[in-house]
């Protein structure tokens, strides 16, 4: 994982280590380790339904995470300071790398408000902070799965007020993850990425 660092990394040797035989089998003898690799990841990730803003139904790792690098943060609609804040200041990320070229990092925005941040709220908060972009995701869902996807990524709090602004960056197939301040300037966000991304 190169230089992942800290509790999510921490959480997925872990967990990837508790993964059972039968989760990992080979469907054929012929399996390599690209596929037992991705099967340990969806495993840790999970690969639970949640919902799109425009209410479509998504597994996490499959549909949302698999082959994509990443960015990755917490909100909740009814925030009034460090959501909005922090949104805007992502926002600027995106621009900065498509003004770069850099179009491939999908952003990934996980409501920790499940139970009132309904798909339309969300794609009304997306609106509302320019946000609103082809491969930019603002998810929700059961609170059961959010949660559950909250706690693997390694930022659960049953706080509201007392969730985690920190970003969360990976480069899902090659399992290189990183956590990123959430005052580290958008500029030096946009360099990490691009890194990360392959320097596109």
């Amino acid at each position: 994982m190169g230089r992942a660092s800290g509790s999510i990394v921490a959480l997925y040797a872990a967990l990837v280590a508790g993964v059972s035989a039968a989760e990992l089998q080979a469907p054929s003898g012929a399996q390599d380790e690209a596929a037992r690799s991705e099967a340990a990841s969806r495993a840790y990730f999970t690969d639970l339904e949640l919902l799109t803003q425009d209410g479509e139904r998504v597994r996490f790792y499959s549909d949302v995470l698999k082959d994509q690098v990443v960015l990755i943060n917490f909100i909740f609609t009814h925030c009034e300071d460090a959501c909005p804040i922090l949104t805007h200041m992502l926002t600027q990320v995106h621009e900065g790398l498509v003004s770069r070229g850099a179009k491939t990092v999908r952003f990934v925005s996980i409501s920790i408000d499940p139970q009132r941040d309904t798909p339309q709220a969300l794609k009304d908060f997306a609106r509302q902070q320019h946000a609103d972009h082809d491969n930019w995701f603002f998810l929700t869902g059961e609170p059961d799965h959010v949660n559950q996807v909250v706690r693997r990524l390694g930022q659960y709090s049953p706080d509201l007020e007392a969730h985690s602004t920190l970003l969360i960056a990976g480069d899902v197939r090659n399992r290189h993850w990183m956590k990123i301040p959430p005052n580290t300037p958008a500029p030096a966000i946009v360099e990490r990425l691009s890194l990360l991304a392959g320097g596109e």
